[in-house]
């Protein structure tokens, strides 16, 4: 059916998320393409050319003439870019793995779990998100400091006999990463074995599989696209994450969530900030796209 044949109601529904995008998404992306084709400037704001509506055509073009590419010739040329990415990268991966073997068995007990005791078992899994993000990530501050709790119980259990550094390194930014988004992973893996057939982990222990076998020719592969989807919701946020490394991590760990905010505020380089935010963008839509393209032919087959 046409769209000029719906209800006057329905199409604004289907132009309702259309509009959301282009306010919310497509205007603030395309600021910032504009503000990375620009140069730094002392000036408010800090870069130029800036547009003018008022100043007529012939004035805009000549404005829009003055564009250029140097930003993003500058994210080759300092290898600090270089190096922030490819340390997100290092910790995203690493603490999407450790959420991944902490939320798998967590996931695969609340879906085992008698019916009745599964949604204040899920509602127990997301109880972080009742607290603030920011008072969570402190509250790791008193926990992983060298005077903090953890160190006193191991000190008070004669596990250690001095304190261990752990807070201001990249240890803690990881803990603070996988505490953060692990309801990020557990949810959709919950949500993939809960929809599994029990018949089918059954069937092959009728066939001769014994449990540990079941598990791994039904009940793993049945559940991957919770654990992408997981994984992706997880790593994503984690690869630009700055909050958590800037409370939790020392002087020397490098991510690019605080290499951006040292650009934009500190250095008030906004061009390069935001030319680094693109590359950022165009990084992540790879696994995206690659990913909403294995869901389409998923169900294309079935």
């Amino acid at each position: 059916m046409r769209a000029r044949g719906l209800p006057r109601g329905r199409r604004l529904a289907l132009l309702a998320p259309f509009a959301w995008l282009i306010a919310f998404f497509a205007a603030p992306l395309a600021i910032v393409v504009k503000i990375a084709l620009s140069r730094a400037a002392t000036a408010q704001p800090p870069y130029e050319p800036t547009f003018d509506v008022q100043q007529g055509l012939a004035a805009l073009l000549e404005s829009a003439s003055q564009l250029s590419l140097e930003s993003f010739g500058v994210l080759f040329e300092d290898s600090i870019y270089l190096d922030s990415v490819l340390s997100s990268l290092r910790l995203a991966g690493l603490s999407t793995l450790l959420a991944l073997l902490i939320a798998y068995p967590l996931a695969l007990a609340i879906a085992r779990a008698p019916q009745r005791w599964r949604p204040a078992l899920v509602l127990l899994a997301i109880a972080p998100f009742w607290t603030s993000f920011l008072i969570r990530v402190y509250a790791w501050i008193a926990i992983l400091k060298d005077e903090g709790l953890l160190n006193h119980a191991l000190l008070a259990l004669g596990v250690i006999g001095e304190p261990l550094r752990m807070f201001a390194t990249e240890g803690a930014v990881v803990v603070g990463i996988v505490y953060s988004y692990l309801p990020f992973m557990v949810l959709p893996i919950f949500n993939a074995i809960d929809r599994q057939e029990p018949a089918l982990v059954e069937a092959a222990m009728d066939l001769g599989a014994t449990r540990a076998g079941a598990f791994w020719t039904v009940t793993f592969p049945l559940s991957r696209p919770g654990i992408v989807a997981g994984a992706l919701l997880v790593f994503i946020p984690a690869l630009g994450e700055f909050v958590i490394p800037d409370l939790l991590g020392g002087s020397d760990t490098l991510m690019i969530g605080r290499t951006l905010w040292n650009e934009f505020f500190a250095n008030r380089d906004w061009p390069v900030a935001s030319a680094a935010a693109l590359a950022l963008l165009a990084l992540l839509l790879a696994p995206l796209i690659a990913f909403e393209r294995a869901q389409m032919r998923r169900e294309g087959a079935s």
